[in-house]
């Protein structure tokens, strides 16, 4: 893929993220958690990020997106999921240190995942501002919306 079609993968993923947004207005285990101030990341192979802040606090939206990138980072230096990367670790089937980063530092958060986007192209998003399970959903569905565009 090239730079600009991720470019505009990446702005398609970002629209459709900003209508799933409002699907958890009614959701107050997940609407509780950030008033709508969510955040996304996503690295390239090449390290380029890209990333949105959407809600109207920008503090709020700068923590979120504190995490998002944290989450996004994680999972492009070691190509695992967080939480996933955590449990390998803590049950001594990855060693941390191969990766360069402390036990301190590990995320631990679910919401950081890879995406395959076509057989040459990976991303590394981070989504923060829900519950876990729900930032690694909305991502994976922004990503095969924008791809199936």
């Amino acid at each position: 893929m090239t730079n600009q079609q991720l470019q505009q993968v990446i702005n398609r993923m970002f629209e459709s993220i900003s209508a799933q947004i409002l699907t958890y207005k009614d959701s107050p285990a997940d609407w509780n958690i950030s008033d709508g101030n969510v955040a996304v990341c996503i690295i390239d192979e090449t390290g380029n990020i890209y990333g949105k802040i959407w809600g109207d606090n920008k503090i709020r939206g700068r923590r979120f997106y504190d995490v998002a990138y944290r989450k996004a980072s994680q999972v492009w230096i070691t190509g695992y999921k967080t939480g996933e990367f955590e449990r390998l670790v803590f049950t001594d089937k990855v060693n941390y240190r191969e990766f360069g980063i402390d036990l301190p530092d590990l995320m631990g958060w679910e919401g950081g995942q890879p995406i395959q986007l076509d057989a040459e192209t990976k991303i590394s998003c981070g989504f923060s501002g829900f519950k876990g399970i729900n930032d690694l959903g909305i991502v994976k569905n922004a990503a095969e919306e924008a791809m199936n565009q």
